[in-house]
């Protein structure tokens, strides 16, 4: 027994002196044909493989060590020059600091570059568990990776340069055949015509698919695949002139990788150890419809339904049965006052634009609608350091475009407005003629009586509609939000429903009512909470009902109450539904505060809850403006969301103020990206017309409502 245990023992010895299974590659150790590098890990290997079974052509490369079945490889670094002959081979670290993988008749098949004089006798090469073959020094210093020269496949905490100083300097290359590594017809890179902001994948020199358009935010982050404590995601990072993608997967999770294959797919795979296979996680192209520009002109892929398929954009019909052509108006375009701007959701946006930085939205929208040849734009606020929005507009056809189910820009189209057919035109004319001939000064005079009459009628109807009578509403709602508050703990998400609660009542009366309505006296005791804490606007005594055409009013008599008016009302009698919007401002931080909008005997140096909120802000410590009584429960991303609305709708000027529907959709999307308060006027010294307002009231019988009620 002994005897065969001594043997097995020689047996292994001798199996280990043929093939190193080591991680390192020094000077005095080459590799060979017989020769492989392990990670220390034991999931990566690297060595010597021929990808079929002919035998024929040999290559170095790495591949999964730790996975069953076929090889799988992820790094090829003689492709394009295969080994026919691979006793002949061998990789080999030179005094130069160099590795070169040379035959045995001194032809050198490939060679890293260095720029190191000295130290390359030191030099050594290691394969880490991340799949990474690295030239170093013995401080450590990196001379050269496998990372930064990538073949097919991206592999966890690789760079993948998309873009660097306006350059394209990586690029994915796919094998030429399932069992062919050298270099294919697909390719996958930056797009060298928009730097930083899409990648694309290549047949040849002709673009075959396209990704979605980035909005240029500094660190973005898809996660894909979770579980209790790990997570895989991808991670975009943009530092102005530079972006790369990088792909992380944190411990306890499946290998992952990113592959350009023969086909000219990029999928994003996990191994899957119940099937010994790799699952796809995603995949560009998602569908045929989905190859860049397949669709034609003024058509779009629509990815929403169960069978991709191309359709028109608003607007717009097919040139043709099968959408070869594209699609076309259904109305010609003219530029004057007859267009209008349609909003299209979650749409990939179309190639071909023209990058505008360093714009508002409201100015990237001038920036279409003032320019007679822009046919579309979209708009992204990024807040990175160097360029606060992306503006993109359109001046020619509108290629490659998608429609997602979860992602994706709004693409606001220019349209005509639909007109009425030619013989109206003509008729409308000559009956209009023929009544002011025929009309009398009477019988004009009644007529404009009985309009005044009927607009009466119609706002008070719009009024009894939505909010029915004060009666009615005093006996289905319990109490006030002020009563409530004042009664009642609210947790957190009882305030938080509350919250976008009125901000839906505020987006009702200012754009989905048929005239716009102006409340003026938006303050707590004017919410109204039924049993289940949902919201009600009431007491519209003050209100003010615009006309179609009109958005803006002045009057000498100010109404409402001291700190929920905004200062243009205050001062000058202005307003405009950015007033109501200053009130909610004020009323969504008393919410998230608890407190009222002034309550000097709460906090020192207090002087009003604009203030307060303010410095909070600006100090970075606004969580400190939460209630006590919510803080330790509530969701600080939503609390610290809802303080940045507050404080861009308390902003001095009505401009910087955002519309309700831009609140709206603040509040229900976390990932919408806001831009940065400035400092509010009620911070700043006051000025003397402020002042001489503020003195005003105070001396008035009751400082705290101005409640003169003007004639309509």
């Amino acid at each position: 027994m002994a005897k065969h245990y001594i043997i097995l023992i020689f047996f292994l010895l001798l199996i280990s002196s043929f093939c190193k299974s080591d991680d390192q590659l020094t000077r005095t150790k080459p590799l060979t044909d017989h020769d492989i590098l392990i990670s220390k890990d034991g999931d990566f290997a690297l060595g010597f493989f021929s990808p079929d079974s002919s035998n024929k052509s040999f290559y170095l490369g790495i591949w999964y060590h730790s996975i069953p079945g076929a090889r799988t490889v992820v790094w090829v670094a003689n492709r394009d020059d295969p080994i026919t002959t691979p006793s002949s081979a061998k990789l080999a670290i030179t005094n130069g600091s160099q590795m070169i993988l040379s035959s045995s008749e001194g032809r050198n098949i490939w060679a890293t570059t260095s720029n190191i004089a000295t130290g390359g006798a030191e030099a050594y090469a290691v394969l880490l568990n991340t799949g990474n073959f690295v030239l170093r020094l013995p401080n450590t210093t990196d001379i050269w990776q496998s990372f930064d020269h990538p073949t097919d496949t991206i592999l966890p905490t690789m760079k993948f340069w998309m873009n660097y100083k306006a350059q394209v300097i990586m690029r994915l290359v796919a094998w030429k055949g399932p069992d062919d590594p050298s270099s294919g017809d697909f390719s996958c890179s930056g797009d060298p015509s928009s730097p930083g902001l899409q990648w694309l994948i290549w047949h040849g020199t002709m673009a075959y698919a396209r990704g979605t358009t980035l909005n240029g935010v500094s660190v973005t982050s898809s996660p894909y695949l979770s579980n209790a404590s790990s997570v895989l995601y991808v991670t975009g990072v943009n530092l102005g002139d530079e972006f790369y993608f990088m792909l992380t997967v944190s411990n306890g999770l499946p290998l992952a990788r990113v592959t350009l294959d023969y086909t000219g797919v990029l999928g994003f795979t996990s191994w899957n150890n119940h099937s010994s296979s790799w699952s796809v996680i995603s995949e560009n192209p998602k569908a045929p419809c989905d190859l860049y520009a397949s669709c034609g002109p003024f058509s779009y892929c629509d990815l929403t339904g169960t069978a991709p398929k191309c359709q028109c954009l608003d607007g717009f019909e097919p040139n043709d049965f099968n959408f070869s052509r594209g699609c076309r108006r259904t109305l010609e375009l003219k530029c004057d006052k007859q267009s209008r701007f349609v909003t299209l959701p979650r749409m990939k946006v179309p190639d071909k634009f023209l990058h505008i930085k360093n714009r508002s939205f409201d100015e990237c929208t001038a920036e279409c609608t003032g320019n007679c040849s822009c046919i579309a734009y979209a708009y992204a606020n990024a807040g990175a350091a160097t360029d606060s929005s992306r503006c993109l507009v359109w001046t020619g056809d509108l290629v490659d475009t998608g429609k997602t189910v979860n992602y994706g820009d709004n693409l606001y189209l220019r349209l005509t407005v639909d007109k009425k057919s030619s013989a109206i035109k003509i008729v409308l004319p000559i009956v209009a003629c023929l009544l002011l001939l025929t009309c009398i000064a009477l019988v004009c005079f009644c007529k404009y009586r009985a309009g005044k009459r009927r607009k009466k009628e119609i706002e008070k109807k719009m009024m009894l509609e939505y909010f029915s009578t004060s009666n009615e509403l005093e006996g289905r709602f319990w109490k006030s939000l002020q009563d409530v508050a004042r009664k009642y703990e609210l947790d957190w998400s009882t305030r938080f429903k509350v919250i976008k609660g009125i901000a839906r009542g505020l987006l009702y009366l200012h754009q989905d009512s048929r005239l716009t309505i102006i409340h003026r006296d938006l303050k707590a005791s004017n919410i109204l909470l039924d049993k289940e804490m949902i919201p009600k606007i009431s007491d519209f005594g003050m209100a003010r009902i615009f006309d179609a055409n009109q958005n803006q009013a002045n009057t000498i008599r100010v109404v409402g109450t001291y700190g929920y008016m905004s200062p243009e009302y205050v001062i000058g009698g202005a307003f405009s539904t950015k007033s109501d919007t200053y009130s909610f401002g004020v009323l969504l931080l008393e919410i998230v505060s608890g407190l009222k909008i002034s309550s000097p005997q709460l906090i020192p140096n207090f002087s009003s809850l604009i203030t307060y909120a303010w410095r909070l802000w600006d100090d970075k410590k606004a969580t400190e403006l939460v209630d006590s009584s919510v803080v330790d429960s509530c969701k600080i991303h939503e609390v610290l969301r809802c303080i940045h609305v507050g404080l861009l709708c308390v902003q001095d000027r009505p401009d910087d103020r955002p519309l309700m529907s831009s609140v709206m959709f603040a509040l229900e999307n976390e990932s919408a990206v806001l831009p940065a308060p400035k400092q509010p006027v009620y911070f700043s010294p006051f000025n003397y017309k402020v002042g001489e307002a503020r003195e005003n009231m105070e001396n008035s019988a009751n400082p705290m409502s101005i409640t003169t009620l003007e004639g309509r």
